[in-house]
């Protein structure tokens, strides 16, 4: 892992301590085992629900989902592109949401962007959010900094042990 300097080796041919280990003696094209950083995994591609496909159920999965067909139940995703053509009905939960086409159901997310040609029907829960000119949204917007946490509310139980 970590070589001496030619500086401190000893010129060829003089004696070596012995305590200094012998890597003269050692063959010159002996390859060297130096650190290669290797290169990022490749991420795989999303899964892609076609245009002729009905799924219904829920869909859960911890990579990316493009959804071109239709969806009847909820869908859990790190990130989620429902197509122009697309419908989900159900709740659409991801770190990143973009949709393109229809959603009729609750969304939660980091990141939700509606493009122009999006249809919402439904609320929204994000931390940051993107609305395009054009994109057709009925439902309300709250933005909570953990919108991917679909818990109780947020108020903490006031219960105390009685005294006595």
């Amino acid at each position: 892992m970590f070589s001496k300097s030619k500086i401190n080796d000893p010129a060829p041919g003089a004696p070596t301590d012995a305590a200094t280990p012998a890597k003269a003696d050692a063959p010159k094209s002996a390859p060297k085992k130096e650190f290669q950083a290797s290169a990022p995994k490749a991420k795989p591609p999303a899964s892609v629900l076609s245009s002729d496909l009905t799924v219904t159920g829920n869909l859960k999965t911890s990579g990316d989902i493009q959804i071109e067909g239709q969806v009847d139940g909820d869908i859990r995703a790190h990130l989620l592109t429902v197509g122009e053509g697309a419908t989900v009905r159900g709740e659409c939960i991801a770190d990143d949401v973009v949709v393109n086409g229809r959603v009729v159901g609750r969304v939660r997310g980091l990141k939700v962007r509606l493009t122009s040609s999006a249809r919402v029907e439904g609320d929204i829960i994000h931390k940051t959010i993107a609305i395009e000119s054009g994109a057709h949204f009925e439902g309300s917007v709250q933005r909570q900094d953990d919108p991917l946490n679909s818990g109780a509310p947020k108020t903490a139980p006031k219960a105390e042990a009685p005294k006595g």
